[in-house]
C-alpha cells in the first residue's frame, strides 16, 4: 500500500512541474514573440529585482498586462472547475455530476446576461454573474429542504429544476436584447473565455477561489469516508450530511468564481477528474489535488489554442466540448470501474 501511496505522490508531484512548464511555455506562444530570457527578465522586474530592462515596452505590455493575467486565470479557473467536479462526482456518487449540478453555472449565465443587458461594464458583468450564481445555488438549498424523500435526490432535482428556470430566463433575454449589440455580447459570453482577463479580474475571484479550495484540500479524506455510505461514515465519526453541506457550499464558491470571469466552460469539472483517477486511482487524498492540477494544466492548453488558433481567437468553451466529448467517450469506453476503493 505504501508503494501504491509513494506512486501516486509522484504522479502529483511531477503534474506540478508539468504544470511549471505549461505556465512557462504559455508566455511565449502568441503574435508578439516573448524569449525566456526576455520573460525572467520581466517578471523579475516587476517583482522588484535589479534588472536593468533589454526588452521593449511591447514585451513588457504583452507579458505582464495581458498574458500573466491570462494564463493565471487559465490555471486557477481550470483547477476550480476540475476540484469541484471531482467533489461533486464524490458527494453524489455520480459519474455524470459536474460544477454544474447545482444549478451555478445556469445563474451566473442569467446574472451575465441581465448586466450586458443594462449596459454594465466588465467587472459590472464579472460581479452579476458571480452574485446570480451564488443566489441561484441559495434557492437550489431552500427547495430542496422541503423536497420528500432522499435528500441527496431532492438536492439534485432541485438543481435540475432551477437550472432550467434560469436557462429559460437567459433565453429570454437574448430574445429581448438588442441584435446588433447586445446578443452578440451575451451569446460571446456564454460560449466562454478568457480573452479579456485582466488583474482586476483576478483580485475579484481570487479570494472566494481559495476559500473553497482550501477546504476541498483540507476535507479529501472526508469524502473518502462518505463514499463508503452515510452509516459507515457515522461509525467513523464524521457525519455526512455536515460534510456533503461544506463541500456543496466550498463547490459552489469556486464554481461560481470560475464561470463569473470565463463564462459558461464545459467539460472540465467532469472529464478531468475521470482522467486523474486512471493516474492515482479513487483516493481523494491524491485525487482531489490532481484533479485541481490536471483541471490547470489543460485549460491552460486548451487556451493556449484558442488564442493562436485565429486572429480573432476561438471561444474556449467549443474547444472543451470538442476536446471533452470524445475524450470522456474514450474514457468511459475503457476497462475497470474506477469508483471502487
Amino acid at each position: 500500500m505504501n508503494e501504491i501511496e509513494n506512486k501516486h505522490r509522484r504522479t502529483v508531484l511531477l503534474m506540478g512541474i508539468a504544470l511549471i512548464l505549461c505556465i512557462l511555455a504559455s508566455f511565449t506562444l502568441g503574435r508578439y514573440p516573448v524569449s525566456p530570457a526576455e520573460l525572467l527578465g520581466v517578471l523579475g522586474y516587476k517583482l522588484g529585482l535589479p534588472i536593468k530592462p533589454f526588452w521593449t515596452s511591447s514585451v513588457e505590455a504583452a507579458v505582464w498586462n495581458i498574458r500573466l493575467p491570462r494564463v493565471i486565470l487559465s490555471v486557477l479557473v481550470g483547477a476550480c472547475l476540475a476540484a469541484a467536479g471531482g467533489a461533486y462526482q464524490g458527494v453524489f456518487q455520480n459519474p455524470m455530476a459536474s460544477p454544474d449540478i447545482l444549478g451555478a453555472s445556469a445563474g451566473a449565465g442569467f446574472g451575465a446576461a441581465l448586466a450586458i443587458l443594462l449596459g454594465a461594464s466588465s467587472m459590472g458583468i464579472t460581479i452579476g454573474a458571480f452574485a446570480a450564481s451564488l443566489l441561484t445555488v441559495a434557492l437550489v438549498f431552500t427547495v430542496s429542504r422541503h423536497a420528500r424523500g432522499d435528500r441527496v435526490l431532492g438536492l439534485v432535482l432541485a438543481g435540475i429544476m432551477i437550472s432550467s428556470l434560469f436557462q429559460s430566463g437567459t433565453s429570454f433575454l437574448k430574445l429581448v436584447a438588442d441584435p446588433n449589440n447586445q446578443l452578440p455580447q451575451i451569446t460571446y459570453w456564454l460560449m466562454g473565455s478568457l480573452s479579456g482577463a485582466a488583474w482586476s479580474d483576478i483580485g475579484f475571484v481570487l479570494l472566494p477561489m481559495l476559500c473553497g479550495l482550501i477546504p476541498l484540500f483540507l476535507l479529501r479524506w472526508q469524502l473518502n469516508v462518505i463514499t463508503m455510505g452515510d452509516d459507515e461514515a457515522r461509525a467513523m465519526g464524521v457525519d455526512p450530511r455536515k460534510i456533503r453541506l461544506w463541500i456543496a457550499v466550498a463547490s459552489t464558491l469556486v464554481t461560481a468564481s470560475a464561470v463569473s470571469v470565463s463564462g459558461m466552460i464545459g467539460w472540465v469539472g467532469l472529464v478531468i477528474p475521470h482522467m486523474m483517477r486512471r493516474l492515482v486511482g479513487s483516493d481523494y487524498r491524491f485525487l482531489m489535488p490532481a484533479s485541481m492540477l490536471g483541471g490547470g494544466i489543460f485549460l491552460l492548453i486548451v487556451d493556449n489554442v484558442s488564442r493562436n488558433a485565429t486572429t480573432a481567437g476561438i471561444p474556449i468553451g467549443i474547444l472543451t466540448a470538442f476536446i471533452g466529448a470524445p475524450f470522456f467517450l474514450w474514457l468511459i469506453t475503457g476497462k475497470g470501474d474506477h469508483y471502487e476503493h
